[in-house]
């Protein structure tokens, strides 16, 4: 009974854990380029009571044996880099990614990574995120521009008064081995990790690389019903699990009345 009042608990602990990343998720619907996480569960050790293919006394085998577990934990909370639906701004410097990649930004002097393509100028006509982040490879728009292009493979063009356009340079994407290994540290940007693998660096529709899309951002991939649903489940094995720590308690209480 003792076993089965800590096996329900690591139950109750596993689904809190559900409901906190369920929430994140929910509470980052309208966030730009926000991918939704996962919970991965594992069984715990298991009390081996009877070998499964011992022998009994008669000389028989025993065919299954008794292994009692020990509840169950989490192992991991996995990003899940699933396109997001487009959104039209017709805004010139919202940029979005469709296919695999990565935009890079330099933050301080450490090289981060975002899927948001929410850019803006600072007062230097550099490329920047609503953070200040300067977009990689830097580029300087001309005071006296009136008009930014970006095509699919990441050109930039700058038009002036007359019409005349200046290639300004070319947006690079990256992609990684494991995306899924990448350490998000929040404000939309993700540091690489020996998890995910060296960046690998490409110009967008070329080497299995996306193409960018001008006018457009990639708004966050949680399917609202999807979450939902997943919150229902949680809440009901958290609930199961509490009706299992009763019933434990309630059988302790029996045998300890035994005596009476």
């Amino acid at each position: 009974m003792l076993r089965g009042l800590w096996s329900a608990a690591s139950g109750m602990a596993a689904q809190k854990l559900t409901i906190d990343v369920i929430a994140n998720n929910l509470a980052n619907v309208n966030t730009v380029g926000f991918k939704k996480s996962r919970v991965d569960f594992q069984d715990l050790m298991y009390q081996t009571v009877t070998q499964a293919g011992s022998r009994t006394s008669t000389g028989g085998q025993i065919p299954t044996g008794i292994q009692v577990g020990m509840g169950a934990m989490p192992v991991g909370v996995q990003k899940m880099f699933l396109q997001g639906d487009f959104k039209e701004t017709k805004n010139e410097l919202d940029l979005a990614i469709e296919g695999k990649g990565f935009f890079k930004v330099i933050s301080g002097e450490e090289e981060l990574y975002t899927r948001a393509g929410n850019f803006k100028l600072d007062s230097e006509g550099n490329i920047v995120t609503p953070n200040g982040d300067k977009l990689q490879p830097e580029m300087t728009v001309p005071s006296d521009t009136v008009s930014i292009k970006v095509d699919k493979t990441g050109v930039v063009t700058a038009f002036d008064p007359s019409g005349q356009g200046t290639t300004l340079g070319t947006i690079e994407l990256y992609s990684f081995p494991n995306p899924a290994g990448l350490k998000s540290i929040g404000h939309n940007l993700y540091r690489a990790t020996d998890a995910s693998g060296e960046p690998i660096s490409g110009t967008p529709g070329t080497d299995g690389m996306g193409t960018i899309i001008q006018g457009f951002l990639e708004i966050s991939n949680v399917d609202v019903v999807e979450e939902m649903v997943a919150m229902i489940m949680a809440q009901r094995a958290y609930e199961i699990n509490s009706k299992a720590i009763q019933t434990a308690d309630n059988m302790m209480q029996i045998v300890n009345n035994i005596k009476r």
